[in-house]
């Protein structure tokens, strides 16, 4: 908590003054002028921290040109400082406007007498390489400084001459002999050719580059046996073979070469490493052959720590593709068996081995052998994984030590796989977990309970087994208020809600009020209720909910859980429906909707402009308009026994033509209804495009409210309004397979049963008759008797993803317009930065952005002119892709008719699956179309010109405007 708060006061600029771009680089300009050398330093350091906080190229530019001024005339330690901070502000270099006076200020330190200058300099030069890929002076200056006497400045040249091979082609090219005369010449020191082989990975730009390394490399590890030069020239060839692609399979036999052959400990690590990053990137590559040849090696070795890195390779192809093709057996051959045995036994052999490590990692590969082979027969396989993982269990949920607890993970993980992939298995796993909770440490039964409650939300039928052990469990933990106590507290409320699906009993309440009246926190109090808000446990939330108020220090936390208690309340409210009791529904949705509007009520005033908490009132307010949307239905069905069709209803429709005016008054109603539910669909969608953050749980919740307004519309077309028209088949389930919750499972059982009541009724009677409206009623109770799930994004954003634009002519005061001539066009530069939380594309990712640019005409002025209807908005989209977080681009714009013109700019942004978000921003500049001096001083001529009459007339035309 406390590190998170620090955090956040780090990210808000707490104890700063707030200054705008220009004052806060004036600011640091005093500080480089300055003539102390701290206040110059320290000016210098903070650097980065402008670059973050005001990221657009005008700032960067003059604030990089200013470091560079100071690179140039300072010493040697403010050369170094303004080094670090370049290297820190990598991403922001491309940036910088006038690259070559950048570079030209800098460069001009490569002349100076001093070495350690002349190496600064260098790096300085190396970590711009971006930016500055061939240009030739820089190429020169590192050549020579290669030949250098003095070391701080090989090796300066040596971290230069990297980083230009790796943005460079033609450097690359060039400097490849050279690199490799030094690395062969004799008078070269070992220790500088140790630092020199590493340029080589970057030497993969064209094929005939990299075979020439290859062999380099190749000569390098027969001619210098000794063991630092083995362990650097394999490392740099594997890094050479996963950037080129084409040789790993032979990188692949080489490594496996020295691990079998080459006695040295240290070699084997080394060549074990490797294999680990090419089973990594690319497993396709590894043939039966290769996994055989590392069993055998793993099967050999007497040492422990070779065995786990062998093993750790092993466990890491077979959850890919790899071990599909180490079992399956080519036409004609009968040693597959024997071959693929030895895998299996490793694995068998080391489930049960003395280092947990080992074990963990022989049991993943059973594992993942029974996961992905599953059309084979692997029953003993299957038994060796589940007592493995017992065992393992046994073993670990004893210890509370780091190394212990990152073992249990693998097995929970293992448990859970296997649980899912085998479900005859799950009733065993599920067995010992209970069994080993009682005995474990704190630290393991979180993760048990973790684990626990994965394997009910895939396999519901095993939640009532688990429950009497939880609430055993339950009344006897939480003796102290230790950190692990309350977090096991939390957990195992969660495993409890999961397993007892339905309703909780009054037992299992009471069980819980009282171990948090014990010796819970509100933080604990409040995560629980956060659970039982999402499993849908909404009587036992509103009360947790109701008992914390009082706990919270400021006014918008207790805007915020009173908004929460209301929710809660409401949804509760809900519980109480019953099929073909309508009036009992209307009064209960009646109830819901008068909670859930003193909740939002509380919750907008809850929202801060740091926290709007768009989505949750974008949620809540949608879920009022369903309520009202549902209660207007069920009134509407009930119209039909109040207000019936008149007896002149028929001849009405035969003299319309229109069928539908048989039904009477409930047929324009229900058309109503049938639109209102489908304009909710439309805004739910909206809804979901807005949620770029959200997790997948959360966006599938929306997209099943989505479903249910698309269901009662389709129901209502189906049933009343078009029977002859409906389809059925685009609404049928897709199978019940990719099901994550119990939320979900329960509301596509309803969507199902809803489906086929209205296509046996659509099949048997004509409309409409009291069957038919009780159809549509019964599917309206049935979509509320199942409790709303309030899911994570509702409560906690993990993501954070912003845009920020910036235009440019834009005026210095918001309200004021930008002249512009309307003989003229308006070139517009948009430019944005891609601002990340804490953790980056943890959902997804940002690949390509698009912006669109619209105007409209605010108000005309002068006279109307007949002009083309292509000149008289602009429309136009652009798509773009960030580099490092920042893109720009440029529109050209069109004004030709006078007036106050209003430009919208505005973001939405593609992910790596090619969904469409509409994230905004929006931002709105006016401009204003003057008119240009020639049509001005042509229209003043010909009003001249015109006789006084005519201008009379024209003159009360316009005066009547």
């Amino acid at each position: 908590m406390a590190a998170s708060a620090k955090s956040f006061l780090a990210d808000a600029g707490y104890g700063e003054q707030e200054l705008d771009a220009n004052s806060a680089l004036m600011e640091l300009d005093k500080g480089l002028r300055s003539g102390k050398l701290g206040e110059q330093c320290e000016a210098v350091v903070r650097f980065p921290r402008l670059f973050q906080k005001y990221p657009f190229p005008i700032l960067i530019n003059s604030a990089f040109l200013k470091l560079a001024d100071v690179f140039r005339v300072g010493n040697n330690f403010l050369r170094l400082c303004v080094l670090k901070v370049t290297q820190q502000s990598e991403k922001h270099l491309e940036k910088i406007l006038n690259v070559d006076e950048f570079v030209k200020r800098i460069f001009s330190v490569i002349h100076s007498n001093d070495p350690v200058a002349r190496a600064i300099t260098l790096r300085m030069l190396g970590s711009m390489a971006s930016i500055i890929p061939e240009r030739k002076n820089a190429h020169h200056s590192i050549r020579q400084s290669l030949d250098s006497h003095d070391n701080v400045e090989v090796e300066a040249a040596i971290f230069a001459a990297a980083n230009f091979s790796a943005q460079s082609k033609d450097f690359a090219g060039g400097i490849c002999n050279k690199i490799s005369e030094m690395i062969q010449g004799l008078a070269t020191p070992v220790d500088l050719k140790l630092k020199l082989i590493p340029i080589l990975q970057h030497m993969h730009h064209d094929a005939s580059l990299a075979s020439n390394s290859r062999q380099l490399l190749q000569q390098l590890v027969t001619s210098y046996p000794s063991t630092k030069m083995v362990i650097v020239t394999l490392h740099t060839f594997t890094l050479l073979a996963a950037s080129s692609l084409v040789d790993i399979p032979k990188q692949i036999q080489l490594l496996l070469q020295y691990l079998k052959t080459d006695p040295r400990k240290a070699v084997k690590r080394l060549a074990i490493q490797d294999l680990k990053l090419l089973a990594n990137k690319t497993p396709h590559t590894w043939s039966r052959e290769n996994i055989q040849a590392l069993c055998e090696c793993a099967l050999q070795t007497p040492y422990d720590s070779l065995k786990l890195g062998m093993l750790s390779v092993l466990s890491t192809l077979s959850g890919t593709i790899a071990i599909k093709q180490y079992f399956s057996t080519a036409p004609g051959t009968t040693a597959t068996a024997a071959r693929s045995f030895d895998l299996v036994k490793l694995a068998q052999e080391c489930c049960y081995h003395n280092n947990r490590g080992i074990a963990a990692h022989g049991v993943r590969v059973l594992t993942n052998i029974s996961a992905s082979c599953q059309e084979k027969d692997l029953l003993a396989l299957e038994q060796d994984a589940v007592f493995g993982l017992e065992s393992l269990l046994v073993l670990c949920s004893q210890d509370s030590s780091p190394g212990a607890q990152a073992t249990l993970k693998i097995a929970l993980t293992c448990m859970v796989k296997l649980a899912k992939c085998r479900p005859h298995l799950s009733q065993s796993v599920v067995e010992s977990l209970l069994t080993q909770l009682h005995s474990a440490q704190d630290a393991a039964r979180i993760l048990m309970c973790h684990c626990l409650a994965a394997i009910a939300m895939q396999l519901p039928v095993l939640g009532d087994g688990m429950l009497g052990d939880l609430m055993e469990l339950y009344k006897v933990i939480g003796r102290s208020a230790t950190d692990k106590q309350q977090e096991l507290l939390v957990s195992l409320a969660t495993v409890i809600f999961v397993a007892s699906q339905k309703a909780l009993s009054s037992e299992v309440k009471t069980v819980i009020r009282q171990q948090l009246e014990n010796v819970s926190n509100g933080w604990t109090a409040y995560r629980i209720a956060r659970q039982a808000s999402r499993m849908g446990n909404h009587d036992m939330a509103r009360e947790l909910y109701q008992s914390l108020l009082t706990q919270v220090a400021s006014e918008h936390f207790y805007f915020w859980l009173n908004s929460l208690k209301e929710f809660s309340h409401a949804e509760q409210c809900l519980t109480g429906l019953h099929e073909e009791d309508y009036s009992s529904a209307l009064s209960c949705i009646a109830e819901s909707l008068r909670s859930y509007h003193r909740g939002i009520a509380s919750l907008t005033a809850a929202s801060t402009p740091l926290n709007p908490l768009s989505f949750q009132c974008g949620f809540v307010k949608l879920r009022i308009d369903l309520l009202q949307a549902f209660s207007q239905l069920i009134c509407t069905c009930n119209s039909l026994k109040t207000s019936p069709p008149p007896a002149i209803a028929t001849t009405i429709a035969m003299t319309s033509g229109n069928d539908l005016q048989r039904c009477g008054r409930i047929s324009n109603q229900m058309k109503l209804s049938m639109e209102e539910f489908r304009n909710l669909a439309t805004r739910y969608g909206d809804l979901y495009q807005s949620s770029f953050d959200a997790d997948s749980a959360t966006l599938r919740n929306v997209e099943l409210q989505q479903q249910s307004c698309l269901l009662i519309s389709h129901a209502v077309e189906a049933l009343i309004l078009d029977p002859e028209a409906a389809s059925f088949q685009e609404y049928s389930s897709s199978g019940a397979a990719s099901v994550e919750s119990e939320y979900e499972r329960r509301m596509m059982s309803v969507f199902n049963h809803v489906l086929e009541e209205v296509e046996s009724l659509n099949r048997k009677y004509a409309p409409v008759s009291y069957l038919h409206t009780a159809c549509l009623c019964n599917a309206v109770i049935a979509l509320l008797k199942v409790p709303l799930s309030f899911q994570r994004y509702f409560f906690q954003k993990l993501q954070s993803t912003s845009i920020k634009l910036a235009l440019s002519p834009s005026p210095r005061n918001p309200a004021e317009p930008i002249a512009v001539q309307s003989n003229q066009q308006l070139a517009l530069k948009v430019e944005g930065v891609v601002q990340h939380g804490s953790k980056p594309g943890l959902f997804r990712k940002i690949q390509s952005v698009y912006l669109n640019v619209s105007s409209t005409l605010q108000s005309k002025s002068g006279q109307d002119y007949k002009i083309p209807v292509d000149n008289m908005t602009n429309e136009m989209e652009q798509k773009v892709e960030p580099h490092n977080d920042y893109f720009s681009t440029q529109f050209l714009l069109n004004f030709a008719i006078l007036g106050t013109h209003n430009i919208t700019v505005e973001s939405s942004v593609k992910d790596l699956n090619g969904i469409i978000w509409k994230t905004g921003p929006k931002t709105t500049i006016f401009v204003k179309s003057l008119e240009d001096p020639y049509s001005q001083q042509v229209r003043l001529q010909q009003q001249q010109a015109q006789p006084p009459s005519q201008q009379q007339q024209q003159r009360t035309a316009y005066s009547r405007f």
